[in-house]
């Protein structure tokens, strides 16, 4: 988990005016996982009173504008956000709407290797990222 003072730092370092909403909604950010607003929100409306949704949504589209965050869909509909700044993938639960990062170097470079190899015509790739959709398994007591 970052600390406030490197919270602090990468909003400014990124142009926003530091303020207590702001970091109380990334240090929301870095203790759930791949939370949705309304997440965020009742995570820190305890902390801060008076905090609005509509003030959680406007510091997330500031956030994700200044590329501190990025906004993650969802198969229901729900926007997801995400702090983790590494590369990394998504494994997408639909049954229980979890969503996980996943990082593999390998898959990586076997994707590259491959659409280098493929050429799409026309169309330069900037960024590669899967979201894997499927459903987590219980596992059993055997």
């Amino acid at each position: 988990m970052k600390t406030v003072q490197e919270i602090a730092k990468n909003i400014q370092t990124a142009g926003l005016k530091v303020t207590p909403q702001r970091v109380a909604v990334v240090q929301a950010l870095d203790k759930l996982n791949h939370p949705g607003a309304e997440d965020i929100y009742k995570e820190v409306s305890h902390q801060i009173p008076g905090l609005s949704p509509a003030t959680v949504y406007n510091i997330l589209e500031a956030l994700v504008s200044k590329e501190l965050i990025k906004k993650v869909p969802t198969e229901t509909g729900i926007m997801k956000y995400d702090a983790v700044s590494e590369h990394h993938h998504h494994i997408y639960c639909k049954q229980s709407n979890r969503m996980d990062d996943y990082f593999d170097p390998e898959l990586d470079n076997l994707l590259q290797d491959y659409f280098q190899r493929k050429k799409i015509k026309g169309f330069e790739i900037r960024e590669m990222k899967l979201h894997l959709l499927g459903a987590y398994r219980n596992k059993k007591k055997e």
